[in-house]
């Protein structure tokens, strides 16, 4: 089959690859309908999450259809159109029984082989899941195949910030960084409660989703935020930050619009070693700090029906619909934001 492999340092390739194959009685072979570059892909990509073995598949987000089963798979069958989130998970242990299944002690991340361990990804024409019972769910019907794709990952990352941010009617928030997790982060925000939202980038065309979204735009290359921020509030600064980004000086401006009290809900994926503040700042701000993996696999069975009963319009963070062939230089153009690129849907 064909995919997109790491192949170094900014470098993903189109070539021919291993056909995936049942390895397990859990496993099923999908084959990939839809996939998309996430934000997260790019770390692998500039190394800055280093030990990715070269030669692997990419991509963690997909819908599909199931060509081959296990012997063991329930409640799929083969030719079941299906949604996934980006790791697997058993849906017994501890974690899975609490909602957190992205913290499975059995779960694997698609896209992520080490030493030769670990799980191929779906940025190619098929994909093997394992644990696949507890992990894919059949696509609801009325739910669009690209509503499907981002509830598997972006949208679902972007409800649990919001919710760990503690979203409720008649307070100040601001989202730190508008790529697709943070404008579905504004749209999060708003479906539970929020009024106004205060949305930080510098790009122009992510500034415009914001807006479109109902959020107030501040570019922090002409405004400040933390001015913004405090002369909205009588000085305080925002009740909550949702931190979409995962760098220093984003968790930086996160900390710095906070007001005393305040929560940081942080699902941006950080490489830096240390805190962007100090513990001395954030006892004198008494902050919540609230950070990791979103569990995805939980989040989509209360998602995808409110996506497809609502009108949200999730499916306008895509920006560019290419081939999967064409998938290198869909890389090259989403990390350095060229033609507008905010996100990228794949076909093979």
């Amino acid at each position: 089959m064909k995919g997109l492999v790491f192949d170094g340092h900014r470098t993903v390739k189109y070539e021919t690859v291993d056909d995936p194959r049942i390895e397990a009685p859990d496993d099923v072979i999908v084959r990939v309908r839809k996939t998309a570059i996430c934000g997260s892909d790019l770390h692998p990509y500039h190394e800055r999450e280093e030990g990715l073995d070269y030669g692997t598949v990419m991509g963690h987000e997909f819908i599909g259809e199931i060509v081959e089963m296990g012997d063991e798979v329930e409640g799929l069958e083969v030719g079941d159109s299906v949604y996934a989130p980006f790791s697997t998970n058993c849906g017994k242990c501890f974690y899975c029984r609490i909602g957190l299944t992205s913290r499975c002690p059995h779960g694997q991340l698609f896209g992520w082989v080490g030493v030769g361990e670990g799980l191929q990804g779906a940025q190619a024409e098929f994909v093997r899941v394992p644990l696949a019972s507890s992990t894919l769910l059949p696509i609801l019907e009325g739910l669009a195949d690209e509503e499907a794709l981002l509830v598997g990952d972006a949208f679902s990352t972007a409800y649990f910030c919001a919710e760990n941010a503690g979203v409720r009617p008649g307070g100040i928030y601001a989202v730190v960084g508008c790529g697709p997790v943070g404008i579905l982060a504004i749209l999060a925000a708003r479906q539970l409660g929020a009024e106004i939202v205060y949305a930080i980038d510098s790009v122009p065309e992510r500034l415009r989703l914001a807006h479109e979204a109902c959020a107030v735009p501040i570019d922090f290359s002409v405004d400040d935020p933390v001015a913004t921020l405090q002369e909205v509030s009588e000085g305080r600064g925002a009740d909550a930050v949702l931190e979409a980004v995962g760098n220093f000086g984003s968790a930086r401006t996160a900390i710095e619009i906070v007001r005393p009290g305040g929560t940081v809900s942080v699902v941006g994926f950080h490489c830096d070693e240390t805190f962007a503040f100090s513990p001395g700042e954030a006892y004198d701000k008494n902050l919540t700090l609230r950070v990791g993996r979103c569990p995805a696999r939980h989040y989509m069975e209360k998602l995808g029906p409110i996506v497809r009963d609502g009108d949200l319009g999730i499916e306008r963070v895509i920006s560019h619909r290419m081939p999967l062939s064409e998938g290198s230089e869909a890389y090259r153009m989403f990390d350095e934001k060229r033609d507008g690129c905010t996100k990228v849907v794949l076909t093979p």
